[in-house]
């Protein structure tokens, strides 16, 4: 369980993660030392998993994006680990999950046009073994894309 402490600094690094450590030990009301040994600690804890830059796809040339939808014929465990392992090589694939409900898994894709996307369709997607329906959804407009966690 995060403490107070914690929470604090992890709201303040989701933020801004390149916060000096004496600028984020103000901000969280701690000593230097100890804020950089509560960081080392998420850190080594797993909490903290990486540091990163935000991009804005549009403006770095990614002007397509798409909610995939995918189901799998069986749930034969092949299937699903060939499909699990290719997702992760494909860099255009943001984000995956395995859900319950119409489709097996639901993917957030980015790509440079609707041709790029159409080549990720069949040069991909459609050759997987055990895809049985894929279902796109277009982003017309992005209303909302976070990545901090709603810290308290």
């Amino acid at each position: 369980m995060l403490g107070v402490k914690d929470r604090r600094i992890l709201a303040e690094l989701q933020r801004d993660s390149r916060l000096t450590n004496q600028e984020l030990a103000d901000k969280v009301g701690m000593s230097s030392s100890a804020t950089w040994r509560r960081v080392k600690s998420l850190e080594e804890e797993g909490v903290i998993l990486r540091y990163t830059a935000i991009v804005d796809p549009k403006k770095a040339g990614f002007g397509l994006a798409s909610m995939v939808h995918v189901s799998l014929a069986r749930h034969e465990q092949t299937h699903v680990e060939h499909f699990v392992r290719e997702v992760l090589q494909h860099p255009e694939v943001l984000e995956c999950f395995a859900t319950s409900g119409e489709a097996d898994f639901h993917l957030r894709v980015v790509v440079e046009d609707i041709d790029a996307y159409n080549t990720f369709l069949d040069n991909f997607i459609f050759r997987l073994p055990g895809v049985s329906q894929v279902r796109s959804n277009i982003v017309l407009k992005e209303i909302k894309a976070d990545t901090a966690l709603p810290f308290k």
